[in-house]
């Protein structure tokens, strides 16, 4: 498939320039109206009167979404930015602005534009990359490098933002010197190849999107794609544990031997070669070659593989500014432990009692693929060692569901209790053609699995919670409740904790 992307540049100063965003409540789009407005820009934006997270990261920066009509394009506004779930014959914004003439960008291709305007980097893969940005914006503000970071969520360390600058970019920007744009990329409808990267993280490939990649060949593809619009001695830091990450940088070299491959894990060699070491109040500690001890504060064998690519991008900054890495370790050091992750990524939601008067601890993950699934369970057991799992899960598109099928099945091997709800549907899918079910997948999870529980709908969902909370969990610790999944089941985690809170189970 040809992509293509409309060649409309952004002016190098946003002071004064009014951007409509349509859709203006998707993080990304949030996250972009931040950009925008940080660099001086007006924003307005529009779209459906739910209430989601993203108004509060709205309301930060003074802006209220409108509903969508003609009305909102004023002769004041210049550009009009978009989400790809939009488009100009169904929505009476875009309807407005294509009758006007106006400039008129999709999402990816307005971060695109902007990418031009710094040295920009740019986190991509199928796994890990909202967690990887966060952890690269969090160690540029430690180290206080003139640099921006647009991540895929609300990051905890960005002050509950999707976005963070540091105190060094104003000044920067002021006297032309270079500042950094690091942003999160996605792979979906190859939408990356529209960011202009001089760096790139690349945390993993494999398949995943099967509506628009049939096959691994098809996603590895775009990713190789991707890679090769690095410049001239350009940088790949990539995760060489990960089988279809490495394909993709062998390949890459392969194509082009003067992009600098920079490998990073436990089979790498070099600096970022990563050991283990021992999990202790609340951490994960971990060491590299190259420079030492580091420790983490969030679970899991993939978040230290992920803050070791946002440090080998740190280390890399710091080089093209000249200055000695070495000396800025201990800052580093402090940036890892002051991230705490960010929203639907191993985010803690609250605590509760059960009737037999035992801790349960909410979470909520935004993991939506078999090997997301497994990983990120892998490191709630490994560093919530004392409690017994209980995971809802919602699917999330029919195609996924279907392609993976047998490998959602095997994912749920470190958790106790799991209960399946319907699967999200996508509005880009015939759910009438799918050919798999919540359901269906509830039965061959069971098949793997001892305890699993069909609950398609929140209430019932709610309800089969409530009942395996209301035993002994057999665990000095009490309970871990995970709502998993990119759907909307963190309902059912709310619903399950407010019910507990009510009855007097609240801490």
């Amino acid at each position: 498939m040809i992509f293509c992307m409309k060649e409309i540049n952004l002016p190098s100063d946003f002071s004064g320039v009014h951007f409509h965003l349509v859709g203006i409540k998707g993080t990304g789009m949030a996250a972009l109206a931040e950009i925008l407005s940080e660099r001086g820009g007006i924003i307005t934006g529009s779209d459906v009167s739910e209430t989601f997270y993203t108004d509060e990261v709205l309301k930060k920066i003074g802006v209220s979404a409108l509903p969508f009509s003609e009305k909102n394009i004023t002769d004041s506004v210049q550009f009009v930015i978009h989400s790809s779930a939009y488009s100009a014959d169904k929505n009476p914004d875009l309807a407005q602005a294509a009758k006007k003439g106006l400039p008129t960008l999709i999402y990816s291709e307005a971060l695109g534009a902007v990418s031009k305007t710094a040295y920009s980097c740019g986190v991509c893969g199928v796994h890990g990359k909202t967690t990887t940005t966060g952890l690269c914006g969090t160690l540029l503000l430690a180290l206080d490098l003139p640099a921006q970071t647009l991540a895929g969520s609300v990051i905890s360390s960005f002050g509950k933002k999707c976005t963070v600058s540091t105190p060094s970019l104003f000044e920067a920007k002021k006297n032309g010197e270079t500042h950094f744009f690091v942003a999160e990329t996605c792979e979906y409808q190859k939408h990356f190849m529209a960011f202009c990267p001089k760096k790139i993280i690349l945390t993993s490939v494999e398949s995943d999107h099967q509506d628009f990649y049939p096959t691994y060949t098809d996603i590895r593809d775009a990713f190789v794609d991707y890679c090769l619009k690095l410049p001239k001695n350009g940088e790949l830091i990539f995760c060489i544990d990960d089988a279809g990450a490495a394909e993709t940088a062998k390949i890459v070299s392969e194509k082009r031997p003067d992009i600098t491959l920079i490998p990073y894990g436990t089979s790498a060699e070099g600096d970022f070669n990563i050991q283990f070491g021992a999990i202790s109040s609340g951490r994960q500690h971990f060491f590299l070659s190259g420079f030492g001890e580091f420790s983490i504060a969030v679970p899991g064998a993939h978040n230290v593989r992920n803050a070791t690519a946002a440090i080998a991008l740190s280390i890399r900054l710091l080089l093209e500014k000249g200055k000695n890495p070495l000396e800025n370790m201990e800052k580093i050091r402090a940036g890892l432990l002051s991230f705490s992750g960010g929203a639907r990524r191993s985010e803690i939601v609250g605590r509760a009692k059960t009737p037999l008067g035992e801790e349960v601890i909410f979470i909520d993950d935004y993991a939506h693929h078999p090997t997301a699934i497994k990983t990120t369970l892998s490191g709630f057991r490994s560093f919530y060692k004392n409690h017994r799992i209980v995971v809802d899960f919602m699917s999330h598109t029919y195609s996924r569901t279907a392609a993976l099928l047998n490998e959602f099945a095997n994912s749920f091997s470190d958790a106790n209790d799991v209960i399946i709800n319907k699967i999200y549907a996508s509005a880009r899918e015939d759910a009438s053609k799918a050919g798999v079910s919540g359901e269906l997948l509830a039965q061959k999870t069971a098949e793997k699995h001892e305890r699993v529980f069909y609950a398609g709908e929140f209430d019932d969902a709610t309800e089969t919670a409530l009942n395996i909370l209301s035993k002994k969990s057999g665990e000095k610790d009490g309970y871990l409740f995970v709502t998993m999944g990119a759907g909307d089941n963190w309902k059912v985690g709310k619903n399950v904790l407010e019910r507990l809170q009510a009855n007097g189970g609240e801490q």
